[in-house]
């Protein structure tokens, strides 16, 4: 089992995105409507939530450690979860509200966000809350980095992250946000803290662009290897991706031509099927991620370059299911 870890939110988007099967909700008054105000759509999403729905929907058995609100959008994460068949076992029920993220779009389908966060459920962590220990079924426990920059959880979440690095492996996605830091320096400082308790680490160029402007990205990969992990992923966007081990493997896999959509939950659904892919190919142990082969590294990376692709293909964050990637790959099923 992979135990997801991290914020359920709500992504308020507007009509007009090709977001099928959404929640439509009215922003502002009905007169306000009916004169020109928009409407929006109630998306659940979340980076964390997302990487659980990417992993449950490619038959990885699949948990969520998450706070989740007891209000109305609440009700719309926690069945969604549901309905694609993730274990909430480790959910909270928080009393208090679901945090928002309004997006907005480029003209090539790229998302933006801003967030309302004040005193939402996601970020309220007491120790008390989570579990004393997880079983051996736990082969790793991902985490993203909104729920371990926010305070107060934040640094309550990161304990346990280092806690059980000694047992299991911790997956990684620094998801850089700058409305939580607008410092380079102080975002970088807090990634950097985190890399040594991480053993696979999975960022997108731009998050490693902001962090370090002054350096090429591979560079910072390289520079990252040594302070902990044993294996770190780059996502180049349309590129595709390229990957790196501590024991000296490098290899990179081109992106695939598709129609994008929009971009919502791309890396997510990347990383959701990185995990995927390892977990099936037993690789997902500290000694086995140590010898992990070029091979085995490219293939990976390639699965999960297909899944972000199909995911690309469609509104919002909607991961794949293996045949759909296995489509794309023009390879059969399995």
């Amino acid at each position: 089992m992979i135990v997801v870890c991290g914020e359920t939110l709500i992504d308020l988007a507007p009509v007009g995105g090709n977001t099928e099967g959404a929640r439509t909700v009215p922003v502002g008054d009905a007169d306000s409507v009916a004169s020109g105000g928009e409407l929006w759509r109630a998306l659940p999403g979340g980076s964390p939530a997302n990487v659980a729905v990417a992993l449950a929907r490619l038959k990885t058995q699949t948990a969520m450690l998450a706070r989740i609100s007891t209000d109305p959008f609440g009700r719309i994460l926690r069945d969604r979860l549901v309905r694609e068949g993730v274990d909430l076992r480790y959910v909270v029920q928080a009393d208090e509200p679901s945090t928002l993220a309004v997006v907005s779009f480029d003209d090539v389908g790229n998302a933006s966000y801003s967030f309302y966060l004040e005193g939402t459920a996601d970020w309220q962590w007491r120790t008390t809350e989570l579990p004393e220990a997880f079983g051996p079924e736990v082969s790793a426990i991902h985490a993203g980095s909104m729920a371990l920059m926010r305070p107060p959880g934040g640094p309550v979440l990161e304990a346990m992250l280092s806690r059980e690095s000694k047992y299991r492996v911790i997956s990684l996605d620094p998801n850089v946000r700058p409305v939580l830091c607008p410092d380079p320096l102080g975002y970088r400082q807090a990634v950097e803290r985190w890399l040594r308790f991480a053993h696979l680490v999975r960022a997108s160029v731009d998050d490693v662009r902001w962090l370090y402007p002054e350096a090429e990205p591979r560079e910072v990969v390289e520079r990252w290897l040594e302070l902990g992990p044993l294996v770190v992923v780059l996502t180049l966007g349309a590129d595709g991706a390229c990957g790196a081990t501590r024991s000296g493997v490098r290899c990179e896999v081109g992106g695939l031509p598709v129609r994008v959509v929009d971009t919502i939950g791309a890396g997510d659904t990347f990383s959701g099927a990185l995990l995927h892919r390892l977990e099936k190919e037993n690789a997902l142990s500290a000694s086995r991620l140590a010898g992990l082969g070029a091979d085995e590294l490219e293939a990976a990376m390639r699965f999960a370059v297909a899944a972000a692709a199909v995911n690309c293909q469609r509104a919002g964050a909607d991961p794949p299911r293996e045949d759909e990637v296995a489509a794309l790959l023009g390879v059969p099923g399995s």
